[in-house]
This record gives structure tokens, C-alpha cells and sequence, in this order.
């Protein structure tokens, strides 16, 4: 707190001893053989809270641990209540990391199995016809899962790592495979399973997943046949390279451009490479079929088993050897399944890959301006992780979160730390903390609000781009000073003020999570209420409040003139019960939209 509870304390010290390795001081903890007494003990709230004499010692009066364990979770999870804080802070980062490193995966394809066939008997509930329900899971059905996987699962660095990649690895509803709710969720399964993997694996199993094959249209992708002017489809070879691996430009591991002697960047292909990686990934049909019947070449993902991986049909794979990047050939005569891994291993091993990949992780989990020092340090891990492995993504995470960039408090006040909040994260931070219980014991929502009015949704990017480009650079303070603000792409004077009206329903109506009325029970409420009781107990005091809120929605980062703005506005309320709640919802939406919680330091 604050403010100080004032202890007229006589301290009897037993036994104090200084080594010169390590010097024990009063009040961090170093309590053994100390005895405190006091001539009192106060206490708020009739004895809610007491200032106990011993904590003045003990370490417990402190909340430096509570307040670094919170700036963690913001980074580390989708959100984090006090309890989760409390045991972080109790048991400390590294062990915490390597529990969750051992918590097993969740599986978002048999979410959206559960999901589609509770919607499925609600629909035969109602009267209605089997026929007229669609015959696989949908878009709105993956959202449902996703979600109630989110809120409810254990395995919460893991989720957030799965939804890091998805943002770099990019397929989206937003496409023809939108109506193949199964088979998006099959595909975020490869990054969940895969999180703490290896790159080359993550890359393997995307590569051959149906769901890429329509996105990036390499299902079907035939060899050339020169008398009808066909040659093989471009879009997967193109993007593999841009966007998965290796990006445009040559980097040094600093991710820093390489330059040539005229000081021009290097780029990493043209479109000849283009062209020979086409040629690759040429003879995938779907793995399996939903009847059973042997898949044929030209059988569409409409009749396949989509969590099979896609089969390759050496009939219509290309021949011949293939001429890929520095020199590098694939020779002629190979199995179609050859080419496509000799090919990954020659992606997965370019330079590129380390700095591409290691920048857009800290962006996503840290800051959006890394010093040179920083990348090129988990850069490093990604090469070699000690053990002369490359690609190990559970080192590159530990690395990433670990760095003194992330955790020192001195990097707190500069001037590039931080980044803006994604809005996915400040739903989902919100909601892991204030979440109520729905009548329908499920943690659905539908996408379209958050799509429309924030312009994202996990699995809903517009383009295989992403949401928003790792480089871009808004006007202002931040393109003046040439830093970078990724999320700042779609934080605009409509989404801005669309979250601030978000945060209203939030707050003053407590609508939190909304599915479709038709989804949940007759007489269930179709919504997840937002529950701010809690809070109660610390409304009678405006401090004690923003104390409390300033830790788990700002990690003890709430500024002077912040706090000052809303205790001098909440202390306006009267100390009923409604007034009291009054002050929480307020303060509670003034924080929401501040930059305070906005903006992750």
C-alpha cells in the first residue's frame, strides 16, 4: 500500500549474521532468529486487513515479487488472477516455466468436437430437422472452443506460444477453409503440441497439413504439363520463404540488414527460387477420406479426413532436379516426399531463419524494439540451444523471457521498452481475471463483434500477413524517433474508441463473453457476466483499490497522474454498497482504457 500504517515496533534481534558473500537486511525475508513485537497491530475493513508487526520483516509486507510476478503473466500468458500471481511469486519464475514446460497439451480439435455436437443436440432439441445443420464443425464453433480452451486450460505458456506462431505460421477463417472448423483447429494442434518443439518439426507438419494445402493452395497442386500451359501453383513456395523462414532480406544474426558493397539489402530469393520451390511441393492430395475409400489425387478436403496429413502422389509430382537458393540443388529421380524434406531441411538451415523467426517471438511476448544485443542473444539459442540443437523453440522461449531485456527492472523506464497490447490479449487478460460464471458452464464467444469493432480474433486474419506488420511504424512520437508499433496497424480512432466501448459493456453491463442464443439451453443465459465482487473488499478505501488494480492490470506500473485522475474521481462516491460499487466499476474502466493497461512495459 501506499500509504503508511504506522508500527511503534521494538525489534529484539537473536541472531544477525553478515557473510561477505551475502548481507542479510531487515525486511527481505531474512527473518530467522528475529522476534517482533508492537504496541499495535491496525486493521481496515474490521479486520479484513491487518498490518501484522511481523511482516515489517518478513518480506511479507513487500510486494516487489507480487508485482514482478504479474509483468511476467502479462507477458507470458493470456492473463493471470491474483492466485496464479501469488504462486509465481511464492515459487519464482524458472520453476514456474519449467512446470508449465511439463503441463500436457490441449487439444483444440477435440474442443471443437464437443463443442459441435452439444450445438448439434440443442438443435434436435429445439424440432429441428437434422438435414438443415451443417455436417462439420463451423468458423463460429472453432471461436467457442478456442475460447473455453483459453480461459479453462493448464497449460497457459504453451497456449500462448501456439498463438504467437499462429500469427507468424497465418491461416484464417477469412478464406475458402472457413467452413472447416475441424480442420483449423487440427492445424493450431501442430502449434500447440509443437510449442516447446522444434522448428523443423513445426515446419514439417504445417507444410503437409490440409488445411495450409487450401489456404496457400498447394492441395492439388500438379506438376507442369506444357501442352495445356499449366506450371505449379506459387502461393505456399512464395510464403514458405517469406513469411514462415526466412523473409525478404538477408539478416545478420543482430537482425540487422546485410548489406552489399554499394550499402543495398541482399534480398534472400527471386523468382526463379520462387519457381523451383514450386515445383517441390507439387502431388499433395488429402491423407484420408471421411468414408474411408482410398484418396485419389484430385479429391478436394470437402471429402477428406482433415486431421490426416496430406499424402504425396508421385504421379503428379514434379520431376527433374530443382535449383533452390545459394547453389543448393535438389537432384532428379527423387520420391516427391524427399524433395519436400530436403527442401525444409535447406529452409530450416538458411542464416535467415534464426533472426526472422526470433524477432516476431519477442515482438509478440516482450517488446517491439529489441536491441540488437537481444536478438542477437536468443538468436544465438536458436542456433545451437548447448546441446548443439537448432530450432529448439522451448530454449528460444526460455531465452526470450529470461533475457535482461524482459526482466530487469532498468529497461522498465526506456524509452523503446514495451509494446501496445494486441486487443485479443486485453479481452483475454481481462477475462482470466474477472470472468463470472455462465448459466450454460461453458466460456463461449462468437468473433463477430471483435472482428468488426477491434479488427481481431485468433484464426481470423485478414491476410496471410497477419493482423498487422512486425515493421510498421505509426505516425508521431514513435515513427519520429523510427520505432516500430506493430499492433498500432489496427489501433485507429474507430477500434480505439470501439474497446473503450467494450470496456463499458464489460464493466457497466456485464456482458462479457456472448454466444448465439441458439447455442446454449432454453432459459440459459447466452452470455459469461463479468463478476467485479471481489473487488469489494477494497472499495472503501480508494488507495487500497488502485493498489489492488494497479498490480494485476497495470504490474505496479500505474502512473502518478493515472492514480491521481481516478482517486480523486472515484472518492466522489459515497460509501454505500452502491457507491461502493460504483467506484469499482469506474476505476475499473478507467484503467482498462488507459495506456497504463494498454501498453505492456
Amino acid at each position: 500500500m501506499r500509504y503508511l500504517l504506522t508500527l511503534f515496533a521494538i525489534l529484539s534481534i537473536a541472531i544477525v549474521s553478515f557473510s561477505q558473500k551475502k548481507q542479510s537486511f531487515i525486511g527481505a525475508g531474512n527473518n530467522q532468529g528475529i522476534s517482533v513485537s508492537s504496541s499495535n497491530s491496525a486493521k481496515l475493513y474490521e479486520g479484513e486487513f491487518t498490518a501484522s508487526d511481523e511482516n515489517t520483516i518478513n518480506g511479507e509486507g513487500l510486494i516487489a515479487k507480487k508485482i514482478e510476478a504479474a509483468r511476467f503473466l502479462s507477458q507470458a500468458t493470456f492473463g493471470a488472477n491474483p492466485e496464479l500471481v501469488q504462486t509465481v511469486a511464492d515459487i519464482g519464475i524458472e520453476k514456474w516455466l519449467t512446470k508449465q514446460f511439463n503441463t500436457p497439451a490441449s487439444n483444440l480439435s477435440k474442443s471443437i468436437q464437443e463443442v459441435y455436437t452439444i450445438c448439434f443436440d440443442l438443435h434436435l432439441e429445439r424440432g429441428r430437422d437434422s438435414i438443415s445443420y451443417p455436417t462439420r464443425p463451423q468458423a463460429y464453433q472453432l471461436d467457442y472452443a478456442w475460447w473455453d480452451m483459453t480461459i479453462r486450460g493448464d497449460d497457459l505458456l504453451r497456449q500462448r506460444m501456439a498463438y504467437a506462431l499462429s500469427e507468424i505460421l497465418v491461416i484464417s477463417t477469412e478464406s475458402n477453409i472457413g467452413g472447416y472448423g475441424l480442420a483449423m483447429a487440427n492445424y493450431y494442434d501442430i502449434l500447440l503440441s509443437n510449442a516447446f518443439g522444434n522448428y523443423r518439426d513445426i515446419l514439417g507438419e504445417i507444410s503437409k497439413h490440409p488445411a495450409m494445402g487450401v489456404y496457400l493452395s498447394h492441395l492439388n497442386n500438379a506438376k507442369s504439363n506444357e501442352d495445356r500451359n499449366t506450371f505449379p501453383d506459387e502461393n505456399f513456395a512464395r510464403e514458405i520463404m517469406q513469411l514462415f523462414s526466412i523473409g525478404l532480406n538477408m539478416l545478420n544474426d543482430d537482425g540487422s540488414l546485410k548489406l552489399d558493397n554499394d550499402g543495398k539489402a541482399i534480398p534472400t530469393y527471386d523468382n526463379d527460387d520462387i519457381k523451383e520451390f514450386a515445383k517441390i511441393f507439387t502431388g499433395f492430395g488429402i491423407g484420408a477420406r471421411k468414408d474411408g475409400e482410398e484418396p485419389e489425387f484430385w479429391n478436394s478436403i470437402y471429402i477428406a479426413d482433415v486431421t490426416k496429413p496430406m499424402l504425396m502422389h508421385e504421379d503428379y509430382h514434379e520431376e527433374g532436379p530443382k535449383y533452390l537458393l545459394n547453389g543448393y540443388t535438389i537432384p532428379g529421380g527423387q520420391t516427391g516426399v524427399k524433395d519436400v524434406e530436403d527442401a525444409l531441411d535447406h529452409i530450416f538451415n538458411h542464416p535467415n531463419v534464426g533472426p526472422f523467426i526470433c524477432l516476431r517471438l519477442i515482438q509478440h511476448f516482450i517488446k517491439s524494439n529489441p536491441t540488437p544485443g537481444y536478438i542477437e542473444n536468443v538468436v544465438k539459442v536458436f542456433n545451437n540451444d548447448g546441446n548443439d540443437v537448432r530450432g529448439n523453440m522451448q530454449a528460444v522461449l526460455k531465452a526470450i523471457l529470461m533475457h535482461p531485456e524482459a526482466r530487469d527492472c532498468e529497461w522498465i523506464s526506456n524509452a523503446a521498452q514495451g509494446k501496445l497490447k494486441e486487443p485479443i490479449l486485453r479481452v483475454t487478460g481481462f477475462t482470466r481475471q474477472f470472468a463470472g460464471t455462465s448459466s450454460y458452464d461453458k466460456y463461449w464467444n462468437y468473433s463477430y463483434n471483435l472482428i468488426n469493432d477491434l479488427d481481431q480474433h485468433p484464426l481470423h486474419s485478414p491476410t496471410v500477413f497477419n493482423f498487422f506488420n512486425p515493421f510498421y511504424s505509426p505516425n508521431g512520437p514513435l515513427g519520429d524517433a523510427d520505432l516500430m508499433g506493430p499492433e498500432f496497424e489496427i489501433h485507429d480512432s474507430r477500434t480505439s474508441i470501439n474497446f473503450a466501448n467494450h470496456v463499458y459493456y464489460w464493466v457497466e453491463w456485464e456482458y462479457l463473453l456472448v454466444c448465439r442464443a441458439d447455442d446454449v439451453p432454453e432459459g440459459s443465459d447466452n452470455v459469461v457476466p463479468t463478476d467485479l465482487s471481489n473487488l469489494m473488499t477494497y472499495a472503501h478505501d480508494a488507495d487500497v483499490l488502485l493498489d489492488h488494480l494497479d498490480i494485476y492490470l497495470c504490474n505496479g506500473q500505474m502512473s502518478d497522474r493515472t492514480r491521481g485522475i481516478i482517486k480523486e474521481t472515484i472518492n466522489k462516491y459515497d460509501l454505500t454498497l452502491s457507491g461502493a460499487y460504483s467506484r469499482i466499476q469506474l476505476a475499473t474502466y478507467l484503467i482498462l482504457i488507459s495506456p497504463d493497461f494498454t501498453i505492456l512495459n
